[in-house]
């Protein structure tokens, strides 16, 4: 039953984006975990990741963050609206199955990495191995991969005080730096959910970008770069609702996860 709802609610999204086309903007894809080993919807099975990062490379889209975001700041909309990925968490298939798709199709991505998992070998949930530190500096050899931050513990920063904020982004920063040479400059939140007040100050003051929710475009000319719109891509997305996806649309589908996310998250808090 959940699967039907699940489709239904992508064609859903797709008779609205027909009704109401998606904006101009750099389009940011985010994935987790490629392989398909855990089942989970955020588990991409290695050959269709493959095809969709054919599919991107033939686009000519494909852009690395720091390009993108520079794209983004001008009002004039681009000839090609850029698109980014992104992956979250730093699970061994990272380096495994993804990047030797990334480096064939040179697709440029950015993976936010939460540290206190790969410094302690600590499993991500759903066996998830962590990425090692060494797999991640021979990724960032490649010239395709910016290692960006995730917090230390992916801890929630809307739930802590300021100094536990301050505590968990200088564990993160402070290994990233030590380990692979360079101190982070983008951000992602954990689970998409923006932080307090003091979070996004102190996020706002380490980084250049920060990644939250929100399946749709980042327009040009009134982005704020510390809330750049993230579309999470699916093993249920298929090509059909991926082209959607790269195209800036399934907001719909957005919106109601979003509602029903923040009444789980409710519940959960009280």
């Amino acid at each position: 039953m959940r699967g039907l709802a699940q489709q239904a609610l992508k064609r859903s999204a797709r008779v609205a984006d027909r009704l109401r086309p998606p904006a101009a903007g750099a389009v940011v894809l985010v994935y987790h975990r490629i392989g398909g080993s855990s089942g989970l919807d955020i588990d991409m099975p290695a050959a269709m990741f493959d095809a969709q990062m054919a599919l991107l490379a033939a686009s000519g889209r494909a852009a690395p963050i720091d390009a993108a975001l520079a794209r983004i700041g001008c009002i004039e909309p681009a000839d090609l609206d850029p698109v980014v990925v992104t992956f979250d968490d730093g699970t061994a298939d990272f380096a495994d199955a993804a990047m030797p798709i990334l480096e064939r199709h040179r697709i440029p991505v950015t993976l936010y990495v939460a540290t206190d998992f790969v410094e302690r070998q600590v499993p991500f949930p759903h066996e998830g191995t962590p990425i090692s530190w060494g797999a991640l500096d021979d990724v960032q050899e490649t010239g395709l991969v910016t290692v960006g931050a995730h917090t230390h513990t992916h801890a929630l920063l809307d739930r802590l005080d300021p100094h536990d904020v301050e505590t968990e982004l200088d564990h993160s920063d402070a290994l990233i730096e030590q380990r692979l040479g360079r101190r982070p400059a983008h951000f992602a939140y954990p689970k998409a959910v923006p932080g307090s007040a003091a979070a996004d100050a102190a996020v706002r003051r380490r980084y250049r970008s920060a990644a939250v929710a929100g399946t749709r475009p980042n327009p040009y000319g009134r982005t704020d770069p510390h809330r750049l719109a993230r579309s999470p891509i699916q093993v249920s997305d298929g090509m059909e609702y991926f082209r959607a996806k790269l195209a800036g649309g399934m907001g719909l589908e957005d919106r109601v996860r979003t509602l029903a996310n923040r009444w789980r998250y409710r519940a959960a808090a009280g």
